[in-house]
């Protein structure tokens, strides 16, 4: 049968049957409920799938994510990753004839899709399946191994996370720590915020399972695709540019210091670390810091156990950010770079439109001289630096960020293995 090509988004095979999600068509009585609980293993069909949509997915039978738009760095492609499962994004209306009776046979890395395979399409498939598992079980030799490099110099290798659903995937496949726990999914799927004890519950579980291992905990960042009915944001021209992240915190400071207090009473659990995303100026570091401190005074006053410690950093994921970072660096202990958001914003190019994919370069020259400086910048102050955007993962960028002196990379789990290959090559 016919074979479709789109962009590869995650690695693997899979081969199953189809499930269509359309979260907007109410005449098939679909809605955003249907990914909880797939009735089959299936491959998910979508015109593209959004952190709401997928906050309660079915991990036990999704087999596969196949969508229309996309891109390698959009949300169904880290999510893949995350779930260790293959994806195929950016296929535009070839999907249109396919319904829920057709077979599909995905693979991830080629980025192909083959409708109803044949015995002999199959067999190849299952082929590369076999060839995966191999290569898979060669890299896990390396999972418990400590990343150090030839001159001696420990990278910390750890993994991107969504909430406690993540913990046993990262840790099995050797995770240093928790470079990036998106508690933006404990927010979605839902008719109101979650309260304090949520909050306090869902990061204690994960700081408990990592022990001393360092867990950085991004606060929520909500805005461009991820959207939050209860909030009641007025809508934007430009989500992407507008109120999000920590813009919203500060503007919402209730909703702000409420996460605050529950990762602070967390902490005890773990070594815990605060991060913030979406930092533009200087100013947005001070005006977060004085919600964390208010916080730290109300958690004294109330007797109440928390780490004194805690780093608190930065994601820079703005040029802006990049560009200051000399003055950027007094004010926080450590940066995480992401460099999802910093190569979009550096082309001024959507990641998640297909039709701009060719801009899509985070190893352009102009991404990577940001990223030097960053790193120059953090050092200077003597603070450490990491990189937790899909960027860390990439076999051909690992060399060079080491070059650069990046002192932590944090991936979807699966990547973990196959780093830690390549710094022990260095």
């Amino acid at each position: 049968m016919s074979t479709l090509r789109g962009i590869p988004a995650s690695a693997g095979i899979a081969i199953g049957r189809v499930y269509i999600y359309r979260p907007d068509d109410v005449i098939s009585g679909m809605s955003k409920a249907d990914l909880r609980a797939l009735p089959y293993p299936a491959i998910v069909v979508a015109r593209d799938l959004t952190p709401a949509d997928t906050a309660s997915i079915d991990r036990r039978n999704v087999l596969a994510f196949v969508t229309e738009q996309g891109s390698t760095t959009n949300h169904t492609a880290i999510l893949a990753q995350t779930l260790g499962i293959p994806a195929v994004v950016g296929l535009g209306t070839a999907l249109a004839s396919i319904d829920e009776q057709t077979r599909l046979g995905v693979d991830g890395a080629a980025g192909t899709v083959v409708l109803d395979p044949t015995p002999e399409e199959r067999a190849i498939l299952e082929e590369h399946a076999h060839a995966l598992a191999a290569e898979q079980d060669h890299l896990s030799q390396y999972k418990d191994r400590e990343a150090i490099l030839g001159s001696g110099k420990r990278i910390e290798v750890s993994a991107n996370i969504g909430g406690p659903g993540d913990v046993a995937t990262a840790l099995q496949f050797g995770a240093n720590g928790v470079g990036l726990y998106r508690t933006e999914f404990l927010f979605l799927d839902r008719d109101s915020p979650p309260t304090e004890e949520e909050q306090v519950e869902a990061y204690r579980s994960v700081l408990t399972a990592f022990g001393s291992k360092p867990v950085i905990i991004r606060t929520l960042d909500i805005g461009g695709d991820k959207r939050i009915p209860y909030l009641h944001l007025p809508p934007e021209t430009n989500p992407y540019l507008g109120v999000r992240a920590t813009r919203l915190g500060l503007r919402r400071p209730t909703l702000f210091k409420t996460q605050l207090r529950a990762i602070l009473r967390a902490s005890t659990a773990g070594t815990a670390r605060i991060m913030y995303p979406m930092i533009a100026v200087a100013e947005e570091i001070g005006q977060a810091n004085l919600l964390l401190q208010s916080v730290r005074d109300e958690l004294d006053a109330e007797g109440a156990a928390y780490d004194h410690d805690l780093q608190v950093g930065i994601m820079i994921e703005i040029p802006s950010a990049a560009l200051d970072a000399e003055r950027l660096a007094d004010r926080v202990d450590f940066f995480s770079i992401g460099t999802n958001d910093l190569t979009q914003y550096t082309f001024a190019a959507d990641r998640t439109n297909r039709d701009l994919n060719y801009l899509y370069q985070p190893l352009h020259p102009a991404v990577l001289s940001l990223i030097h400086m960053t790193i120059e910048a953090a050092h200077t102050h003597a603070k450490w630096v990491g990189v937790c955007g899909e960027l860390a993962g990439d076999p051909r960028a690992i060399p060079v960020l080491i070059a650069m002196g990046i002192d932590e990379l944090s991936m979807s789990s699966a990547k973990i293995p196959r780093a830690k290959q390549i710094i022990l090559s260095l």
